[in-house]
């Protein structure tokens, strides 16, 4: 998929908290230019918008009409973005040792749900419950969790290199 920032990203006002989303209709990011105040922010709501762009591309979700397919991106994009990095559930007062990366990236998922589908609570946290570990293993297009940018490098050389194995043999 060809990237175009003008035709792909549009910046906008948004209603509420939200920092963003993906139009699957349009293939195009929006960017909540009113709920968004540091350039770190940015840099997690376009990659949580573009693991929803690589998922409609590479899974055909049905955003509208499968939960699960929905709620699997949501997943994949809270454990894949930085939204559940340690500086980020600091900065938030959400502390905790055990497995709190992963009940991060569940409460995440649940919200996001909650903020575009009119479901339950409870019925949110079911579906998540249902595609929680399949989807949280899913690191694509990466590789790996990228917790900060020596992550994100070791995956992008991970990625450049991804045929040399192959080609070699």
């Amino acid at each position: 998929m060809q990237l175009y920032k003008d035709r792909h990203f549009s910046c906008e006002d948004c209603d509420g908290t939200v920092s963003g989303g993906f139009d699957a209709a349009t293939s195009q990011i929006v960017l909540c230019q009113n709920n968004i105040h540091q350039q770190a922010h940015m840099n997690r709501v376009v990659t949580h918008e573009l693991i929803h762009a690589f998922d409609h591309c590479r899974a055909h979700v049905d955003w509208f009409n499968n939960f699960r397919h929905l709620a699997c991106s949501e997943i994949r994009a809270a454990n894949l973005s930085g939204d559940c990095s340690f500086t980020n559930e600091v900065s938030r007062f959400n502390f905790g040792l055990k497995a709190h990366h992963q009940q991060c990236v569940r409460d995440r998922a649940v919200r996001s749900i909650l903020a575009v589908r009119k479901v339950s609570q409870e019925e949110a946290q079911k579906i998540v419950d249902e595609v929680f570990d399949s989807c949280f293993k899913d690191h694509a297009p990466f590789g790996r969790i990228p917790h900060g940018n020596k992550d994100a490098k070791f995956a992008y050389r991970e990625y450049m290199n991804r045929d040399r194995y192959y080609a070699n043999l």
